[in-house]
């Protein structure tokens, strides 16, 4: 099984110049945002809300450590404030490809399994680079094929069948376990995503300084369930400034392996997409409340400055997952088969 399917990453630059590559999954947010005739205005308001957001939630922990920075302000003070600098921070993205190529006999040997978002926060006074969380944006060409071709064919008649998503979270795991990943990343990724428009979410007593207020769901979702199978469990926080709380799936622990600015780093880029994709959520006039049931139909919300359609994102799901179905599910029938009755590899 080694053998039969190796990893190989590439990286491109997330900035106002990107264009989608051939192989990229176009309803994915970063490339949905590079289409069409505003593309370059769109990347660069996105793109400008991310760091807006980023210098926002950093303000408070700035504070905080100030005295521990002061002992050094002397050794600084010449770059501590730059002329033209008028936020600390920025953020840098890139795009993390992530081809599968497979070794048994088909002749599509080369498939784009995934996409993520790679994070990096710059300080503009210091000049320190700081290694954000790899995730964020998830895109997987394989979701579209169980959630837009093979769901709707199975009998759901006792329940949603319990190896649906399985292959999906194998090749996800058999990812993370790779050379591939780990020669570029020692800490999990961290997905970010909306709250479901179907559950009901209660605060509960945690406060996080940057996730901000926790809050729990009803029960599990299919989404819950789909990212079960690739070793990811949720919580819920609304950061501090936001509207809505945002869903973040990791296998680690949130709240103890990564850095306060690291998820500053996610929440900033994540958020953006959301006042973009959801603005009735995440661009509301009103925060949620501590009982919360998310819904497209409000019309209170502020109009993001980035065009987009999402019509045509619902659309292209059906033809991205027939699109796989004969580049990836055919033709690696038999070695997916053995990958997904494949036990080595452990389910959280």
């Amino acid at each position: 099984m080694a053998n039969d399917l190796t990893f190989r990453i590439t990286r491109t630059r997330f900035d106002e110049d990107y264009s989608p590559a051939d192989s990229s999954r176009l309803t994915t947010n970063f490339a949905n945002l590079a289409r069409g005739e505003h593309r370059q205005q769109n990347l660069r308001n996105a793109l400008g809300m991310i760091d807006e957001r980023a210098n926002d939630l950093a303000a408070p922990s700035a504070a905080a450590t100030s005295a521990s920075a002061a002992a050094t302000s002397a050794s600084h003070a010449s770059s501590a404030s730059p002329a033209g600098v008028t936020r600390r921070y920025a953020v840098e993205l890139d795009i993390v490809s992530v081809t599968a190529e497979f070794d048994d006999g088909a002749t599509d040997v080369a498939f784009p399994l995934l996409e993520m978002l790679d994070v990096t926060i710059v300080d503009q006074h210091t000049g320190e680079r700081h290694h954000g969380i790899l995730g964020n944006n998830f895109s997987s060409y394989l979701r579209d094929y169980d959630f837009s071709v093979l769901l709707p064919t199975l009998d759901k008649s006792a329940g949603i069948p319990a190896d649906f998503g399985l292959l999906h979270g194998r090749l996800f795991q058999r990812f993370l376990e790779s050379d591939a990943f780990r020669s570029e990343f020692d800490q999990e990724p961290v997905v970010c995503i909306s709250v479901s428009t179907s559950q009901t979410y209660r605060q509960t007593a945690t406060v996080h300084p940057v996730l901000g207020a926790e809050y729990a769901h009803e029960h599990s979702s299919l989404t819950d369930d789909y990212f079960g199978r690739m070793g990811m469990q949720v919580r819920y926080f609304m950061p501090p400034g936001g509207k809505a709380p945002l869903a973040f799936y990791t296998r680690g622990d949130l709240l103890h392996d990564y850095s306060d600015l690291q998820l500053i780093g996610t929440i900033a880029t994540m958020e953006t997409f959301q006042k973009i994709y959801r603005p009735e959520i995440y661009n509301a006039d009103v925060v949620a409340p501590a009982t919360y049931r998310p819904t497209l139909e409000h019309t209170d919300f502020a109009v993001p400055p980035v065009t987009y359609d999402r019509e045509e994102r619902s659309r292209l799901g059906v033809t991205q997952g027939r699109w796989t179905e004969e580049h990836l599910v055919k033709p690696h029938r038999e070695l997916l088969a053995r990958l997904a009755a494949d036990t080595a590899v452990p389910t959280r």
